[in-house]
């Protein structure tokens, strides 16, 4: 036999429950409810599999830093290879679960809804309901995102949401609010059970998305354009998910993460081995040999010295010499010469960021380093006058620049395909910098 529910009262259920989701005052306290346990359960379940993934890693580097001699290529294996699949690996856990509770949602009929509720607030800002769609989808990638924006039927619409569409935290800005939150937001609960650290996290999302709207609603005066627009969408009935469905895409993610953002980072990361352990011959020479004479037996006081030594030499690399070479433009944000060489390797990828971090700090070289001791490194890291690098303000300053930055030359080559022109991808990463650096500032003098 075959049992099919009836239609009519799929309807009905379906009806009632808009009655509640889509109401003019609690559907949008439902909504941001949803879109904070999203943000939540990030943190929350992905934090055992993060910690093993860590421990995984500490164990193979210490075991190869025991078994292998000290060359050239140990010294590039573990500080080159290992920190940078290190970097690549510990985030597949929180990118699968965001983009399988995204699914869910999608599979469920509630996305469609949230483009529904937004479309009064869209057109304010001079947009509409479809705009939703490429903004949720640039929660995954600023890519495919711009290019869905294609069945917006109104030009300046189009155009608009376009142009906003990158200042969405995609999914590689993860790893980078990841590492800075657990650095300088304590692991605490307010109220007693709401993480603090979920909390920051859905902040930085809804500052990128609220500055996107600000921006949509001061560039629609100046687009200009005649043509009339229409919001037209059909709602689907309310079903279970299909947890096959959300499966299958949590594994496409991270298998898109790993082959395609991986190979970048894994590259960086052997480059930037390169250019921290290689720099002008006479400086690198003349750091050996005042190293060299102060040797000594005391293996206490020995440490001490390779750890200076180490300092020194990254400093006249020829990565310490980009990074001292920008660091007047990003002093005033609080940033150091380590850091401005992180925000350079970071426009080929933004998650390059802690590859970029774990090679300049050489993690993966004394017996259990990994990850976790990426964060005390960096928690540790000190400038010249003794002050520390990472403080509250610096760490706050990085992540609103890392949620406002364009810092991605794929992003900028579509929307020039996109729009047939190079005007607005450099309109795009002009005001997206300065927005960027301005509301860095800003937040770093205030926290100072």
């Amino acid at each position: 036999t075959v049992v099919e529910a009836d239609p009519l009262q799929k309807k009905l259920f379906t009806e009632r429950l808009d009655n509640i989701l889509l109401h003019r005052w609690w559907g949008y306290i439902i909504l941001l409810s949803v879109l904070f346990l999203l943000f939540q359960s990030v943190f929350w379940i992905a934090q055992y599999p993060m910690d093993g993934i860590e421990w995984i890693f500490g164990k193979l580097g210490g075991w190869l830093s025991s078994n292998l001699p000290e060359t050239w290529w140990s010294d590039l294996l573990i500080n080159g290879v290992v920190a940078g699949l290190s970097g690549i690996m510990v985030f597949i856990p929180q990118i699968m679960i965001l983009f399988g509770l995204i699914t869910i949602l999608e599979d469920s009929g509630y996305m469609a809804r949230i483009s529904f509720l937004t479309d009064k607030l869209m057109r304010k800002a001079g947009l509409n309901g479809k705009s939703v769609m490429p903004m949720i989808s640039g929660f995954a990638c600023a890519v495919p995102a711009i290019m869905s924006a294609r069945n917006i039927e109104n030009k300046k619409e189009r155009l608009l949401t376009i142009l906003i569409t990158p200042l969405m935290s995609c999914s590689a800005r993860l790893p980078v609010y990841t590492i800075l939150i657990a650095l300088v937001v304590p692991s605490k609960l307010v109220f007693g059970f709401l993480s603090l650290q979920g909390l920051v996290m859905m902040c930085l999302y809804l500052l990128g998305t609220v500055l996107a709207l600000a921006v949509a609603w001061v560039m629609k005066w100046f687009i200009k354009s005649t043509e009339r627009s229409f919001f037209i969408l059909e709602l689907p009935m309310y079903r279970s998910p299909r947890w096959k469905n959300a499966f299958t895409t949590m594994i496409e993610k991270a298998r898109i993460f790993v082959f395609d953002a991986g190979k970048i980072i894994m590259l960086i990361s052997l480059l930037l081995w390169g250019l921290s352990n290689y720099g002008p011959p006479a400086a690198m020479k003349e750091v050996k040999e005042k190293y060299a004479a102060m040797k000594t037996a005391d293996p206490a006081q020995q440490a001490a010295i390779d750890r200076a030594y180490k300092t020194e030499k990254l400093e006249h690399s020829f990565a310490g010499i980009l990074g001292k070479a920008i660091e007047p433009a990003i002093r005033p944000l609080g940033y150091d010469w380590k850091i401005g060489i992180a925000l350079i390797t970071s426009f080929a990828a933004r998650e390059v960021f802690v590859g970029t971090m774990a090679t300049l700090y050489s993690v993966g070289k004394e017996g259990d380093e990994n990850s976790s001791t990426l964060r005390q490194k960096m928690a540790a890291a000190i400038r010249p006058d003794g002050s520390k690098v990472y403080t509250t303000a610096t760490g706050v300053s990085l992540m609103i620049f890392y949620v406002l930055a364009m810092q991605c030359m794929s992003t900028l080559a579509v929307v020039k395909r996109e729009t047939r022109s190079w005007k607005w991808p450099l309109l795009q990463l002009a005001y997206m910098t300065v927005l960027a650096y301005l509301f860095s500032w800003g937040a770093y003098i205030l926290l100072s």
